[in-house]
C-alpha cells in the first residue's frame, strides 16, 4: 500500500466562521497536495454544518456554521482528516488532460512583443516557452473559477500592467509573475495577455460551471489566426491520462 504522507498543518482563526489549514512542510508539492486532498476529504465528510473547503496552493479555507459548529470541533475535522488520508492507499482523482488551442499575438495577445521585449527574448520564443510545457491546475480563482497554473519559464517574472484593462475578454490566456492563467469569462485584468483560445470554458448551464479541476492538466497549442473561427465556441473537453502528474 503506498502511504500518502500529508505535510503538518498549521490551523488559523479567520473570523468566526472560517478557519484556515496552512501545509507547513516546505516542499510546495506535498503541501499542495495535502491541503487539496484534505479539501476534498472535509467536502465529502458530510459534517453538519460545514459549509465548503477552498484550497489554493498551500492552504484551505474552512467555512462553518458557526451556530451549529466552533472552531475547535473544525479543527478537530481538519486533524481527523489528516490521520485517515495518511493511512489512505488512495492516491486520489486521476487528472484529465485539456488540449487548448491558442492564437498568440495580435490583437489576440496584445502583450506579448511587449513581454518579449522585457523577458529579451523573441517572440517566437516567448510562444516556444508558452506552450511546450506541461500545466498542474493548482487552484481555481476569481473571476468564474479561473484555472490558475505555474507559469513558463521565463527568464525573469512577468510584470503586472501598471494600468489594468477595464474588460479581458473571455478566453484570454495570459501570465504575470510566475503563474498562468485563462480567463473563463469577460472581467477587468492586469495580467499580460499573450494570446486567446477560441473554447468556452465557462457554461452557466452546465454543473460544476467549469469542466477543470485542481490536479487536471493543461497543455496549450499555437494556432493560426485564420483557424480562430474554426474552434470558436468549441467547449473545453478533458481526457483522462491515468496516471497522476
Amino acid at each position: 500500500m503506498q502511504t500518502f504522507l500529508p505535510s503538518p498543518v498549521e490551523v488559523f482563526d479567520s473570523g468566526i466562521a472560517a478557519v484556515r489549514a496552512v501545509a507547513t512542510s516546505g516542499d510546495a508539492e506535498r503541501d499542495w497536495s495535502t491541503v487539496h486532498r484534505l479539501a476534498e476529504w472535509l467536502e465529502e465528510c458530510g459534517a453538519e454544518g460545514l459549509h465548503g473547503a477552498v484550497p489554493t496552493y498551500d492552504s484551505v479555507l474552512v467555512e462553518f456554521d458557526a451556530l451549529a459548529l466552533s472552531a475547535r470541533q473544525i479543527r478537530a475535522f481538519i486533524g481527523l482528516g489528516l490521520r485517515q488520508l495518511a493511512l489512505s492507499a488512495d492516491d486520489g482523482a486521476a487528472p484529465r488532460e485539456f488540449d487548448v488551442p491558442v492564437v498568440y499575438g495580435g490583437a489576440y495577445g496584445p502583450d506579448l512583443e511587449f513581454l518579449a521585449e522585457f523577458e529579451g527574448i523573441s517572440v517566437e520564443d516567448v510562444i516556444r516557452l508558452h506552450s511546450s510545457k506541461t500545466y498542474v491546475i493548482r487552484c481555481l480563482g476569481a473571476p468564474a473559477g479561473s484555472p490558475m497554473m505555474d507559469g513558463p519559464d521565463f527568464p525573469t517574472a512577468v510584470p503586472r500592467l501598471k494600468d489594468p484593462r477595464l474588460s479581458v475578454p473571455a478566453g484570454a490566456v495570459a501570465v504575470a509573475g510566475r503563474q498562468a492563467v485563462i480567463a473563463p469569462a469577460v472581467a477587468p485584468g492586469g495580467w499580460q495577455v499573450i494570446g486567446q483560445t477560441p473554447l468556452t470554458l465557462l457554461d452557466l448551464g452546465r454543473d460544476p460551471l467549469v469542466p477543470y479541476r485542481p490536479g487536471d492538466i493543461v497543455r496549450f497549442r499555437p494556432i493560426a489566426e485564420e483557424d480562430f473561427a474554426a474552434h470558436e465556441g468549441d467547449a473545453m473537453k478533458a481526457r483522462f491520462t491515468g496516471a497522476r502528474p
